[in-house]
């Protein structure tokens, strides 16, 4: 005798229920889609690293050294928050440099292009008397000049000609600025400025934006870490 089909049996199995998978989609696709989606977040990705850490209002202020390149073509806005006062922070600012107290950034990639470069980690006193037309080394044979130096405040580096070679094609000015942070601490911005003075010079500077953000993030880091290190052991007096 025939076996009645249960109710079960008269429903749709589950794999009935769903639509069939669609299509993969031509490699060639998948591929033109990932560039338009890289492409189109390229300009965003350059804004973040030009930007880094920065404020609108940090973004918009006028910075000591602004003054001296009165028209650029690429600016560079990047700061980091440092849980100590202006005081404290200035002393590290003083004594950057290539033969002085270094970068605090990456030293082992700068030394791989003969930079020789050795970052402090103390407050070294005979570094402290920075002046205003003093030369401040980026490597042994490149040197920038001190051209606003305020202390507890601002230091500005403006670029140079190497001794014996042609000027670069583009002006340039390098300013760390101390402004007054939340309870008491500080905010380090660091504004690079460029000024072309070739037609080509974009095509160097471009590309240097980007090892110059890789760099300048570490160098934050670098200054932020020792400043505030040093303080919580020895806070410097008021004034």
């Amino acid at each position: 005798m025939a076996r009645l089909p249960r109710p079960s049996d008269l429903l749709p199995r589950p794999n009935e229920l769903l639509p069939p998978p669609p299509p993969r989609p031509p490699r060639r696709t998948v591929v033109a889609a990932l560039a338009f989606t890289a492409g189109a977040s390229l300009p965003l990705l350059r804004t973040w690293m030009l930007t880094f850490g920065s404020t609108e209002d940090e973004l918009d202020a006028t910075l000591p050294g602004d003054a001296l390149l009165a028209k650029v073509d690429l600016v560079a806005t990047r700061t980091v928050g440092i849980a100590a006062p202006p005081v404290a922070v200035w002393p590290w600012i003083a004594q950057i440099g290539q033969g002085r107290g270094g970068f605090y950034s990456y030293d082992e990639l700068e030394n791989l292009v003969g930079c020789d470069i050795h970052s402090a980690d103390r407050i070294v006193a005979e570094l402290q008397g920075l002046a205003a037309g003093d030369e401040v080394r980026l490597a042994p044979q490149v040197a920038l000049t001190a051209a606003v130096v305020e202390p507890g405040r601002a230091l500005v580096l403006r670029g140079a000609a190497a001794p014996g070679q042609a000027p670069p094609p583009y002006d340039f000015t390098w300013a760390f600025v101390l402004r007054p942070g939340r309870d008491g601490g500080t905010r380090l911005v660091v504004r690079e400025r460029y000024r072309y003075t070739a037609g080509w010079a974009r095509l160097m500077v471009e590309p240097v934006s980007l090892i110059s953000w890789v760099m300048s993030q570490k160098m934050l880091r670098g200054i932020r870490d020792r400043a505030e290190a040093a303080y919580r052991w020895s806070p410097p007096p008021e004034g």
